[in-house]
Order: C-alpha cells, then structure tokens, then sequence
C-alpha cells in the first residue's frame, strides 16, 4: 500500500482499539440518588418502645471504580427534616441533640468500596468513608446491599450512629431511658451510568 494508505490504516486502527477500550474496559462509574426515590428511616429504642422516623436526602451522587476500589462524591441528609410524628419529641431532638439549626446537613463522603461491585445482579460490599454529623468527621464503614439492572441500581445501607459517643446529648431522664445509638436505613434506586466525574 502507498504511505498515505498505510497511515490511514494505522489511524482507523488506533481509532478503534481507543474505541473497544474505551467501552469494554470502562471502569469508573456514577450513581445519582434522587430524593424522590430515596427512603432515610431511622430508629431508637428506649425502655417502653421503640420510635421510627425519617429523614429527607437533599443530594447523593457517588463515584466509584470497579478496578481500583476507589470512590468518591456526597450523600448529603437534611439534618431538619428529622420527624417522626410527635412535635415535642421532634422538637427536642433538633434543638437538644441534633442541633440542626447549627448543623443543618448530614453528610458522608465515601473513599473506598471493601468487595466487588457486579455490574449486574446483587452484590454486597462494605463502603467506607467520613461521616460528618453535628460538626465532627467520624470514619465509618457501613454494609451496602447493591441490586443492578439495566440503568438503575436499587441500594440498601444499614448502620448505627452512636450519637452519644460522638459528643451529641443523652436525651434520657431520670423516667425515660433511650439507646445511646440510632439505627439508620437507607433505601434508594438511582441511576448509574459509566464516567467519572
């Protein structure tokens, strides 16, 4: 072949290897939660029953890549919409433990997944990053069962808070003894789609 031919040919086929590895070697990802199909509950125990309540997600987006481990990004609660269902109770809470006019978000920012993430399928992985809560980082890891089909990831997060170790208020009395822990939920389906951030 003539030269010129010879260096199309070298460029089609550079332009298709950079092709094939870009879509079959993709390893980076990102999964949007959205708020309308996010579910935050949480639970504490005291010495009669145990109360339920929720919390509202104001932004998740998490990054992560399936060869490396590596992750990053925000799941970021609002700290005020903490409610379940008693006023006064509620009130309590934001103003004595919370102190959610002080420290209106929630947020942890995850930096590296314990386990393989399959693309399709459930899976379970462990997610470890910060947690900020009340004005201070805690590290955590938390359990995360992850279901994938097609576009969307279906996620479930359990964990405890232990909100008393971590500075925040006993909101116990000399009648009324509360778990100095808090049991967190989460159920979310986002979107995933391949690319970093």
């Amino acid at each position: 072949p003539s030269r010129s031919g010879w260096r199309s040919s070298r460029r089609f086929v550079a332009l298709i290897a950079l092709s094939l590895s870009s879509s079959l070697g993709a390893a980076e990802y990102h999964l949007h939660l959205a708020p309308e199909s996010t579910q935050v509950n949480w639970t504490l125990g005291d010495v009669l029953h145990t109360v339920h309540g929720t919390f509202k997600l104001n932004r998740g987006e998490i990054f992560f890549d399936t060869d490396t481990c590596q992750a990053s990004g925000e799941v970021v609660v609002n700290a005020t919409s903490g409610d379940s269902g008693s006023s006064a109770r509620d009130g309590r809470m934001h103003k004595n433990v919370l102190e959610s006019w002080k420290f209106p978000e929630v947020v942890f920012s995850p930096d590296h997944v314990d386990g393989k993430v399959e693309l399709t399928g459930t899976s379970n992985v462990k997610l470890h990053g910060i947690f900020k809560i009340h004005g201070a980082a805690h590290e955590i890891t938390v359990p995360v069962r992850l279901t994938v089909k097609d576009d969307k990831l279906d996620a479930n997060i359990k964990f405890e808070v232990p909100f008393v170790a971590w500075g925040m208020k006993d909101p116990s009395t000399l009648f009324l003894k509360v778990d100095k822990s808090v049991g967190i939920e989460m159920n979310s389906i986002g979107r995933l789609s391949a690319g970093a951030h």
